[in-house]
């Protein structure tokens, strides 16, 4: 670059273009492809309700502290029961997978209206029996999802909406383990399981519009010598003509973007939110009273944002395969005094 310096670029361009996430609630883009025993689901959603440290033992055979205990950070998710009110088949096409049909189950839970309109005077064994004449046709199959706010610590109502694929030996077997669980919840620990790694999907933290310091860590530039046009900004930015280059940092937004983060591992899960709330609730949360989730490390996103869950699409290598033995989990007030 002829500075004379190292200085690399500022800013992946793997993150073009940084703007605002479309939704509040992030999309699963991809879903991995997985050998399993029996039909299972791919994904889950929960709401990120804080942090805390918790007391576990390293059981990582290649780590220096293996077999001892370790103090960890970790996030606790709220995780109310799924309910599956629909199954979407999809059939493979040269411009990708298109729906082809779907099936609603014939109750609902209370809230559903809010985001959705119902049908009415639906009949679900005659769009059972016009599903199954398609399956030749289907490639995939997931089913429809939605949350139960009411379940968690949050103050609100209106549902989240998602599709979790099913995976299987077969589409036949697909489709009737998606059957069976039609108009029914589905819990956590029915998807997951204690040690897994899993990844994060969320839209993080919004910090609305940002300069080049904060936005790319631009180095400032001294005030007292040769700097009348600013200091807080870019040296140069390049020619403008024809057209400037898109990957000159610049000003704008930061935050509120989508961001999957890999294999972030889960070390409990239980159905007793209040043994792992922190006295007082959680800052910005409140209190989980249901069933929840505790991973490894920090998550995107703010308090009460839906966090999707899916099986890891690049699973790392040589992990351990036993459940995590956790000591304790601290549930100290994080507001001082």
């Amino acid at each position: 670059m002829g500075r004379g310096v190292h200085a690399p670029r500022r800013g992946s361009l793997g993150f073009y273009p940084r703007v605002r996430a479309r939704r509040i609630v992030a999309r699963i883009r991809r879903w991995p492809s997985i050998e399993a025993e029996k039909p299972q689901l791919l994904g889950f959603a929960a709401y990120k309700a804080g942090m805390t440290h918790a007391v576990i033992v390293e059981d990582r055979p290649t780590s220096p502290f293996y077999g001892r205990e370790i103090v960890k950070a970790v996030t606790i998710l709220d995780a109310p029961p799924l309910f599956i009110f629909g199954i979407r088949l999809y059939a493979s096409t040269p411009y990708g997978l298109k729906s082809i049909y779907e099936v609603l189950a014939d109750n609902y839970p209370k809230d559903l209206g809010r985001r959705v309109t119902l049908p009415k005077n639906y009949n679900k064994e005659e769009a059972i029996a016009q599903a199954q004449q398609l399956l030749d046709r289907v490639a995939e199959i997931r089913v429809l999802a939605c949350t139960q706010p009411r379940l968690s610590g949050l103050r609100k109502k209106t549902p989240e909406i998602m599709e979790i694929k099913v995976t299987a030996k077969s589409v036949q077997d697909a489709w009737n383990y998606a059957l069976s669980i039609l108009g029914k919840d589905v819990k956590a620990t029915d998807v997951f399981k204690e040690g897994q790694y899993v990844d994060v999907i969320a839209v993080t933290k919004g910090k609305g519009f940002q300069g080049v310091i904060k936005r790319y860590g631009v180095k400032i530039m001294p005030r007292w010598h040769k700097h009348r046009k600013g200091h807080r900004r870019v040296g140069s930015v390049g020619p403008q003509h024809p057209d400037m280059s898109y990957a000159i940092p610049r000003p704008g937004q930061l935050g509120f973007h989508q961001r999957t983060e890999y294999n972030k591992r889960i070390i409990k899960m239980g159905d007793d939110g209040l043994s792992v709330t922190v006295k007082g609730g959680f800052v910005g949360y409140g209190v989980v009273r249901g069933q929840y989730i505790v991973l490894l490390g920090s998550l995107p996103g703010s308090k009460g944002r839906l966090i999707k869950l899916r099986y890891p699409i690049r699973p790392p290598r040589n992990v351990p395969t036993t459940t995590p033995k956790v000591i304790e989990i601290n549930i100290e007030s994080k507001q001082g005094g």
